[in-house]
């Protein structure tokens, strides 16, 4: 493997201490958005010190709201994470478009997570290659994630 990425959006575990619908806890994991991410900062450090901080990654999802968990204020979250990940000097951060299937939400919502992270910055979520490219292009993002896209259509590099 190349690297690791840390997925902790989706409903993944480590999103699940991320959400104030599922993050009940009384202890250092809860409480506060500072708590709540305390564990995710563990993991990375973790992670970093194991490979190093040119082969991790994390991708994370604050506007979604899989299963009905949400959080309650994901600029907030979001802004605070990738400001706290720059601490770790790790390759990028990947974040997801609120309402990915119907790119709907606020226009540039990611933009202040973008300015906030020191390192690559990848979006996905529902992109077609013109959006991507226009993107990219205007700085928005460094780089954009193809998912449901590219695994319905393996030659959409071409």
């Amino acid at each position: 493997f190349d690297g690791v990425e840390i997925h902790a959006g989706h409903g993944y575990i480590l999103e699940l201490l991320l959400k104030d619908s599922t993050n009940n806890h009384k202890n250092e994991c809860g409480g506060n958005l500072k708590n709540g991410c305390s564990f995710i900062f563990e993991v990375v450090e973790a992670i970093v010190q194991e490979i190093g901080a040119d082969r991790v990654g994390i991708r994370l999802a604050p506007f979604a709201t899989y299963a009905g968990f949400s959080i309650k204020n994901p600029e907030t979250f979001g802004l605070y994470m990738a400001e706290a990940l720059n601490k770790y000097g790790i390759l990028y951060a990947h974040f997801v478009e609120p309402s990915p299937n119907k790119r709907v939400g606020p226009p540039n919502s990611l933009l202040a997570f973008r300015k906030a992270f020191k390192g690559t910055f990848i979006a996905c979520g529902g992109y077609s290659k013109d959006d991507g490219n226009k993107a990219v292009a205007e700085g928005y993002t460094d780089l954009v994630a193809f998912g449901k896209y590219f695994l319905a259509n393996p030659d959409l590099p071409k």
